[in-house]
């Protein structure tokens, strides 16, 4: 089989002619269990290789699966890319247990004593200063839009929202250079927020571990103006983490003044350009709620599934969702005339394109990420201590997959068993016809416990 590119464009629907094309080789059958393995996979990736067990006792082979013999020719295994714009299926897997990493760090549950939801925690956002003015939606108390300072009400979709409202007067060196900081400015303030806990609570910074641990979920998100901004559930726990409860001067209040003052004092300096150091902060709109086992109360209180749903939903999006740039890495800068993005995205990535190749910041690797805006850092990131982790999630989603799979254990015990295997890469994506096969034979993407607001 000739295989595309891991870029072709979404094969049409399946026609007749495709199944009786595939009929006709006798692996029709075959090929739709296959397939359905994938869950709807639009960029599975191909494996050349075999399997054998064997049993260390009597040297017999138990199972053996060579990847020529199945009905692809190759084994298929799911791409797990998170972007929905990339593989809308995997995307939602990511998205589904990032909500429940999330839902165990305020509930418990996936190894997290419930006990974790006494713990003091906020959900708080911080976000990028102003690099100048741009085309914005405002709305009041009764949620009615109002006018822009370009004179205008934009409509929810209206293209121009986060554009600049002068182009060339825009700082879009700077808008660049503070989304490649992004990461370690939130480095720079989880040190000094743990430095401002013990100075409220009256606590020497030495022994702050031994009374309270930290602990924070974070997802970035992309505003329209292309600049990063961090939702973060932020928790004060004991010092075994999410096993014990924090003293009992460890509150809410105590949390939320110690981001604020933590926020106002977190500042990386920057490399020096024209002569010029520069400096990079965190913007004035921080936003800092108690999180409630309570349902909505007039806008000011919200809840752990609504939390959890929020970050869940940004951790499966990139910059492509709301600034309309790349979401694939750019080899060279003429491959942009390819591509119909905005022209705010297109200038900023043509700034950070042009920035990576001076020599004091190489560093950064913007060239790189030019395709992000500059911004390098995880989507979504934790503490150790916050709750379980995705590759947690994975094995146990593996292992109970792995164990339906699995024939009635009749034979020799299993703890006897010798595996020997090996797999090569050999591509990704499916030929045309395998393509609109699998696109006919997966489940719908259905997104659950998505909550509105947070």
């Amino acid at each position: 089989m000739t295989f595309p590119t891991p870029d072709a464009p979404t094969a049409p629907p399946l026609s007749s002619q495709d199944v009786a094309s595939l009929g006709s080789l006798g692996k029709l059958p075959s090929l739709v269990r296959q397939l359905t393995t994938l869950g709807g996979c639009s960029r599975p990736v191909r494996l050349d290789g075999h399997r054998t067990e064997v049993d260390t006792a009597t040297g017999l082979i138990l199972r053996h699966l060579d990847s020529t013999e199945m009905p692809a020719g190759c084994l298929l295994v799911r791409c797990g890319n998170r972007r929905a714009t990339r593989c809308p299926s995997c995307a939602e897997v990511y998205r589904q247990d990032t909500y429940q990493l999330i839902t165990a760090g305020l509930r418990g549950g996936k190894t997290v004593p419930e006990t974790v939801g006494r713990h003091p925690r906020v959900f708080a956002t911080f976000t990028a200063p102003s690099f100048g003015p741009v085309h914005n939606r405002l709305t009041g108390s009764s949620n009615a839009a109002r006018r822009c300072r370009c004179g205008q009400t934009h409509a929810d979709d209206d293209p121009l929202l986060g554009s600049p409202l002068a182009p060339d007067r825009y700082d879009y060196q700077g808008a660049v250079l503070w989304n490649a900081h992004a990461p370690a400015l939130w480095s720079r303030f989880m040190l000094n927020l743990r430095r401002e806990v013990a100075r409220l609570a009256g606590v020497a910074q030495r022994k702050l571990s031994s009374a309270v641990k930290v602990s924070y979920a974070k997802v970035a998100e992309y505003q329209r103006r292309g600049l990063v901004h961090f939702h973060a559930v932020i928790r004060l726990d004991g010092p075994e983490g999410n096993t014990s409860l924090p003293p009992t001067w460890a509150t809410v209040d105590l949390l939320t003044d110690a981001i604020r003052a933590a926020a106002a004092r977190t500042a990386v300096v920057g490399p020096e350009l024209s002569g010029e150091t520069t400096t990079f902060a965190f913007g004035s709109q921080l936003d800092i709620r108690p999180i409630r086992t309570a349902d909505f109360d007039n806008g000011g209180q919200i809840t752990e599934r609504a939390v959890a749903a929020y970050i869940a939903k940004y951790a499966t999006k990139g910059a492509e969702g709301a600034a309309g740039t790349l979401d694939r890495r750019l080899r060279l800068i003429g491959e942009l005339a390819q591509w119909d993005i905005p022209v705010h995205a297109e200038k900023m990535i043509r700034t950070a394109w042009d920035l990576g190749a001076r020599p004091e910041l190489a560093g950064l690797k913007l060239r790189a990420w030019a395709h992000m805006l500059g911004f390098r850092g995880h989507f979504s990131t934790k503490t150790r201590t916050y709750s379980t982790t995705l590759a947690e999630l994975r094995q146990a989603r593996a292992d109970w997959q792995r164990a339906q799979a699995a024939p009635p254990a009749t034979g020799p015990d299993q703890t006897s068993t010798l595996v020997l295997s090996h797999w090569a890469f050999s591509g990704i994506g499916l030929t045309p016809e395998l393509a609109r096969l699998a696109a006919a034979v997966a489940p719908p993407v259905k997104q659950t416990e998505v909550a509105s607001g947070a």
